[in-house]
């Protein structure tokens, strides 16, 4: 869904240990452009780490959170303090979509349906029904804060 769209044709493209997600237009315009003078292209969906693991940046997160299958909405106290960069705890869960699994990826939301993030569930969805205020529900990745926070980082 993401390489072929109504409004054209879209590709992935690896430079430095970063990916990027771009239109086949804007690429073949960048072509003309020397490597090494081209700082990026597109826009950077993640990069590769030193032991070569791959970790998504929050400037995917408009274009991932519409596919995602599993979602946490927080409610509005803790929207905050993941946007601090904070777990998320059972008193500040919101929701949860049905069938996550314990470790799955999630988008984080507001309760208002604006995706805030990413995750990763700390518990599923039946182990979140039982468990104590304080414990963690969902390990915080990466949030929108970060485009304050990190500026430099994220091209």
């Amino acid at each position: 869904m993401l390489i072929e769209r109504p409004d054209g044709m879209y590709c992935f493209r690896e430079q430095k240990d970063r990916v990027y997600y771009v239109s086949e237009k804007i690429l073949k315009l960048a072509n003309t452009i020397q490597h090494n003078h081209l700082i990026s292209v597109g826009t950077c969906f993640g990069k590769f780490t030193k032991s070569n693991k791959f970790r998504l940046n929050i400037t995917a997160l408009s274009y991932l959170a519409p596919y995602a299958q599993a979602k946490i909405w927080l409610k509005p106290p803790a929207e905050q303090q993941f946007l601090f960069g904070n777990h998320v705890s059972k008193a500040g869960l919101g929701r949860i979509s049905e069938n996550t699994k314990k470790y799955d990826g999630v988008v984080v939301y507001s309760m208002s349906d604006l995706p805030l993030g990413f995750g990763v569930a700390a518990r599923s969805t039946v182990e979140c029904k039982n468990l104590e205020p304080l414990s963690s529900v969902c390990f915080h990745q990466a949030d929108i804060g970060e485009y304050i926070r990190s500026e430099e980082d994220l091209l």
